[in-house]
């Protein structure tokens, strides 16, 4: 049996639950001081101040002063072998969930940032042939292998940050080749790499030049033709939609969503992020886990949300590359919602996966406050992907996602602004990175 001893951690946020957290309760983290974590075989199995801890593995006074001594130990207690780390001067926290992402493509769109830059709106690009469907060849063209080597690189990068499990949707095909090729890398990927990969199908990603003014067609395609095979082949969990002005409608993704979940897919949808269509309104009439975006949601839809329970995936880099106003998370928060951050990684709109980008907009230009977004990062994220059993806190009985940060208090996370404080990654009780250093990958 592999245990590990996490012990005097300055602070340990302990985000305990095992659903989401809305409202006030978002600022509820479960902080502890002199925290201790202890794990066994991959799984938590007791959390508390240290001396409790020291207390329960039979540890005496003048025991627990010598491990204090070392900032790591390969020692034995109570016949076992134990591997201890001194967390001294630094923050623990559970694993951080990234639950919106699009990170399995193929090429990229450099160009069109080049453009907004200069001042051309997203969709306008899309409207000229840009967007979305300037990925779909690439991803097309590219082999399994070529979108694994991408993909491997990409959680790399990820677990850099803090992010123990990640969703990806497919969407860049279009097509049932490339729609479930994505699909398998990201089920590939989920084998080969510690991070865990929730996939979801997201086929109505775009509209492609000859479905315009048949989208019903489209849907129809993905529905009878697509989603089948997915389902068959247990590719993925949830079914997503854009429903956006010049995408999908607000009819025609009632349409997709209700036939996807009488098909046993979970619901996610794109909504309210450029125009205020009403979809915070469809996420919660058709039983969502989540509606994202949501720059543009209605007071009405923020309310319904709240009372069925959708999880507001908010996503601050995507509003911040595009030069776009915030999602209302102040509102959402007041509202009584369970808001959940997440990156976007995608090669259009937001080439970025950057949690302490993410940390430093919610806290300065989202008004939420550092255990908000702890909460939104971590329980909520979790909940975001239906996992919030198993993930997203650090309390006995769940798996051992855990991060040690560089610094004594969950206070600088956004005060050292945009800066990785990211030391040791632990992955279901082992670690998969320190100091910085990826290995055991």
């Amino acid at each position: 049996m592999n245990r590990l001893y996490i012990r005097r951690a300055s602070e340990l946020a302990s985000c305990s639950g095992r659903t989401q957290k809305r409202g006030k309760e978002m600022a509820d983290i479960g902080l502890i001081h002199d925290g201790a974590v202890l794990v066994e075989d991959g799984r938590i199995t007791a959390v508390g101040e240290t001396g409790q801890l020291d207390r329960m593995l039979g540890l005496s006074e003048e025991e627990s002063h010598a491990l204090d001594r070392k900032e790591t130990e390969e020692t034995a207690w109570g016949g076992r072998p134990l591997s201890v780390i001194n967390a001294f001067r630094k923050t623990l926290l559970p694993g951080f969930v990234d639950s919106h992402t699009h990170f399995i493509f193929g090429g990229y769109r450099a160009d069109e940032f080049s453009w907004r830059l200069k001042g051309d709106s997203y969709m306008s690009i899309m409207e000229r042939g840009g967007g979305i469907n300037a990925t779909i060849e690439p991803t097309r063209t590219a082999s399994e292998e070529e979108l694994i080597t991408a993909g491997m690189d990409r959680l790399n990068r990820m677990a850099e940050f803090g992010v123990t499990t990640v969703e990806g949707k497919s969407g860049y095909g279009m097509d049932f080749d490339t729609e479930l090729k994505q699909l398998r890398v990201m089920g590939e990927l989920d084998r080969r790499h510690p991070v865990d990969i929730v996939s979801t199908f997201l086929g109505p990603h775009s509209v492609l030049p000859e479905y315009k003014g048949k989208e019903r067609a489209f849907l129809d395609r993905m529905l009878q033709d697509v989603m089948p095979a997915v389902r068959r082949e247990n590719l993925a969990e949830f079914a997503d939609i854009f429903c956006e002005k010049g995408v999908f409608s607000l009819e025609d993704s009632e349409y997709y969503l209700t036939r996807a979940k009488d098909m046993g897919f979970k619901l996610k949808i794109h909504a309210d992020e450029m125009y205020p269509l009403g979809g915070a309104e469809l996420a919660a009439r058709v039983g969502a886990v989540s509606a994202d975006h949501l720059l543009k949601a209605s007071d009405a839809g923020i309310r319904q949300m709240a009372e069925r329970g959708v999880i507001s995936t908010l996503l601050p880099a995507t509003a911040f590359c595009l030069k776009e106003e915030y999602a209302p998370a102040r509102k959402m928060i007041d509202s009584g919602c369970a808001v959940a951050l997440a990156s976007d990684l995608n090669p259009g709109s937001c080439f970025t996966n950057s949690i302490p980008l993410l940390i430093a907009l919610g806290c300065i230009y989202m008004d939420m406050s550092i255990e908000e977004v702890i909460t939104a990062l971590t329980i909520n994220g979790a909940a975001a992907l239906g996992r919030a059993e198993t993930i997203g806190s650090i309390e006995a009985g769940k798996q051992a996602d855990l991060l040690i940060m560089k610094y004594p208090s969950i206070t600088y996370l956004p005060y050292h602004t945009a800066i990785n404080q990211v030391e040791t990654v632990i992955k279901k009780g082992r670690i998969i990175l320190s100091k910085n250093w990826l290995k055991n990958l």
